[in-house]
């Protein structure tokens, strides 16, 4: 009598910036589908409370700290060969303007920025996502996994005080074509998601009113279309995705 198959382990995804926003909204989506996950952010009571809900659904293991520290990035890539091995990496974490103190200037004109924080506002956007993909590729590799970069529209439109999180961006997204000829057997996407109805939307645009921006867990599923379809690697803005699907469907 032949044993029962072994059923296929779940799928692994590494996913920063997710105590919020967009990156909780996309381990959301993740989880839901089956995946197993790795989480942090530098909140650690917010983490606590995404790791809370999610691992009603799924496997989850949540690491708080920063994603610019070495040593915590190290320890997000054996979380996830603990699981099994990544096959998603979602590099979402982001800063706006890269100071930690409260009540400093949301969107520094170029000319004012503080060294300091635009350094921490490149290391956060750009180096760290390269940094972690670095660690995570064997895993990936070993399942022809993906990479999802989120970009912005500031890293291909110059708007006033947006001079150095769009920088930062526009670099992520270089970064991200190249990986994408570098590492031809991986998925490597930059999105671009568009306004969102989040909290550093709104730290950006202070006293207005963004009750009319969509929520990040309307947007997530759009962006993991680009994982289910398997698309071929480039960058994408979530509107052109939501709007090619509509196309598809009208068929």
């Amino acid at each position: 009598m032949n044993a029962a198959p072994h059923p296929a382990p779940a799928p692994v995804a590494l996913v920063t910036g997710a105590s919020r926003g967009l990156g909780l909204a996309l381990a959301h989506a993740l989880a839901a589908e089956g995946w197993q996950l790795v989480i942090t952010a530098r909140g650690a009571a917010e983490l606590a409370e995404a790791e809370a809900a999610l691992a009603a659904v799924t496997e989850v293991v949540a690491l708080p700290g920063s994603i610019v520290d070495d040593d915590h990035r190290a320890r997000l890539a054996e979380a996830a060969e603990g699981l099994g091995g990544a096959s998603l990496l979602v590099n979402n974490a982001g800063t706006l303007n890269g100071a930690p103190a409260p009540g400093a200037e949301p969107l520094p004109r170029l000319a004012d920025f503080p060294l300091p924080d635009l350094l921490e506002t490149f290391e956060v956007n750009a180096l760290a996502p390269i940094a972690l993909t670095q660690l995570v590729l064997p895993q990936l590799r070993a399942r022809s996994g993906a990479v999802l970069n989120i970009s912005s529209d500031a890293a291909v439109v110059p708007y006033l005080g947006w001079g150095g999180y769009g920088a930062s961006k526009a670099a992520l997204d270089l970064a991200t074509a190249v990986l994408a000829r570098e590492e031809a057997e991986l998925s490597v996407w930059a999105v671009d998601p568009g306004s969102m109805r989040t909290r550093m939307l709104q730290e950006a645009s202070p006293g207005e009113d963004i009750s009319g921006e969509p929520l990040p867990e309307r947007v997530a599923p759009v962006l993991l279309g680009l994982l289910r379809d398997r698309t071929p690697s480039g960058r994408y803005r979530a509107e052109d995705l939501v709007a090619a699907a509509a196309d598809r469907g009208g068929r």
